[in-house]
This record gives structure tokens, C-alpha cells and sequence, in this order.
């Protein structure tokens, strides 16, 4: 297994950035498909982007479609959430997350996760 690690959260006001990154451990980092999720208070854990281990093939959620943009760089082992135009709605603790399967919206069918990181939005 991968194991995963997420830097980049903070206190930002709407309509800015912050780019969050995700460090693996593990030689096999680049052959899993990765993920990221979020939870606010009080609400279910809900996906956000996924990108395939070639780095190819991406997919947002539809309400960051146009806004955030996930990358991964495998020779840094490492994959990205550009999170551009903030709303306080996006506030949340960031997951990221390894998978192997083709089901990236569903969170049951990821194996690795990191222990999140804090993205708070100000009004």
C-alpha cells in the first residue's frame, strides 16, 4: 500500500487560490489512480477529482469544473489540487486518496488515505 500525506491548506479569502499537494511514500505510487475528496462539517465525505496513474485522464465533480485542477508528478510522487477561485462553500478538510478501481466517485473503493488538511474560505 501507498501511504499519503497532504500539505497546502489554509485560511484564504474567497475568490482566491491554494494548491494543495498530496506526498506518497511507496514505489508503486504511480501505478495507482488518485483522488481527492473533502468533508465540511456536518456532511458526508463527497468527491472532488480524480486522475488516472498516467496523469491523462482526469474528472471533476461539478461543482469545481472550471475552478480546480488536479495534476501528479510521479517522479516526485507526489499529486496536486489547484484550487483557484474559492467560495466559502469549498470550505473543508481536503483527503487524498489512493484507488484501484475505475469507480473514483465512490470513496468505498479507495485503499489509502491521508489524514486531510484544512481548507477554510473566508466571505
Amino acid at each position: 500500500q501507498v501511504q499519503l500525506v497532504e500539505s497546502g491548506g489554509g485560511l484564504v479569502q474567497a475568490g482566491g487560490s491554494l494548491r494543495l499537494s498530496c506526498a506518497a511514500s511507496g514505489r508503486t505510487f504511480s501505478t495507482y489512480p488518485m483522488g481527492w475528496f473533502r468533508q465540511a462539517p456536518g456532511k458526508e465525505r463527497e468527491f472532488v477529482a480524480h486522475i488516472s496513474w498516467t496523469g491523462d485522464i482526469t474528472n471533476y465533480a461539478d461543482f469545481v469544473k472550471g475552478r480546480f485542477t488536479i495534476s501528479r508528478d510521479n517522479a516526485k510522487n507526489t499529486v496536486y489540487l489547484q484550487m483557484n477561485r474559492l467560495k466559502p462553500e469549498d470550505t473543508a478538510v481536503y483527503y487524498c486518496a489512493a484507488t484501484l478501481s475505475n469507480n473514483y466517485r465512490d470513496s468505498e473503493r479507495y485503499i489509502s488515505w491521508g489524514q486531510g488538511t484544512q481548507v477554510t474560505v473566508s466571505s
